[in-house]
């Protein structure tokens, strides 16, 4: 099984292969990003941007789709609905450097906890519908060693089921655990390898960095290919916390609340 520069290149390889389209498409930089993004130009009076709620989700639009339903490259991940939790790990990952990816880093940069956390809480409060998924890009074989992957692991190579963390449904699992149904194989892929290439880290210990480097190539493929194929159930809402006495298979610096 082979994969292209751009799946397995990680969060910084992606964007060389991609900078020149999404910049003729006028994707990459929008008026909306510009407004998070300080600009030294030569005008004397620089355009009033205000400081509202409205204003800094602009900038997330402009790569993530109106109201964070994801964008058609299948790169920019859907965030609506992910638990707040998660998405304000990421935005400070981001802003601190555990993930690397040039826009993100610069549109977060110094900017306050408060604020990071109000996007996110905002982006979370979503329940917006799911569109339905691609046709699987797998034979049978490979489909049925992703959904074994991702409903029972595979105990011989100490690989816990993705549901064990990421909820019965895939939907997530609070407080900071995301649902992994609804997103592009070539997103899952991209941060699969950012992982397994040290280009993507979370707090300590970081169990997704662990997982995807104990995934062989063909196991990588099988369960994002999995994955990226199934429909997201009607009504489906993150998992709650784990309960008292309930102990997951890994710990996860990342699943926990900030």
């Amino acid at each position: 099984m082979s994969y292209s520069a751009v799946e397995w290149a990680g969060e910084n390889g992606w964007v060389k292969n991609t900078f020149w389209k999404s910049r003729r498409a006028g994707a990459w930089v929008s008026a909306g990003a510009l407004a998070l993004l300080p600009l030294a130009t030569g005008a004397a009076t620089p355009a009033k941007i205000e400081d509202t709620l409205a204003a800094r989700l602009a900038a997330c639009s402009a790569c993530h789709g109106a109201q964070g339903r994801a964008a058609p490259d299948g790169y920019h991940p859907r965030i609506a609905g992910k638990p707040a939790a998660y998405v304000y790990h990421q935005l400070l990952n981001f802003r601190e450097g555990r993930r690397a990816y040039g826009p993100m880093a610069a549109l977060v940069a110094g900017l306050p906890d408060a604020y990071l956390r109000e996007m996110a809480e905002h982006y979370a409060a979503l329940e917006l519908p799911y569109a339905a998924p691609p046709p699987a890009r797998a034979d049978a074989a490979t489909l049925a060693r992703g959904r074994q992957l991702a409903l029972q692991g595979d105990a011989g190579r100490q690989l816990p089921a993705c549901s064990s963390c990421h909820g019965p449904a895939l939907t997530g699992r609070l407080p900071a655990t995301p649902g992994l149904l609804g997103l592009p194989r070539d997103y899952l892929n991209a941060q699969l390898g950012a992982w397994r290439q040290g280009q993507r880290g979370a707090h300590a210990p970081d169990c997704m960095a662990t997982i995807a480097r104990q995934l062989s190539p063909e196991d990588l493929g099988a369960v994002t290919a999995w994955l990226a194929s199934q429909p997201v159930p009607a009504g489906a809402r993150v998992a709650a916390a784990p309960g008292p006495g309930e102990v997951l298979p890994m710990q996860c610096g990342s699943a926990v609340a900030p």
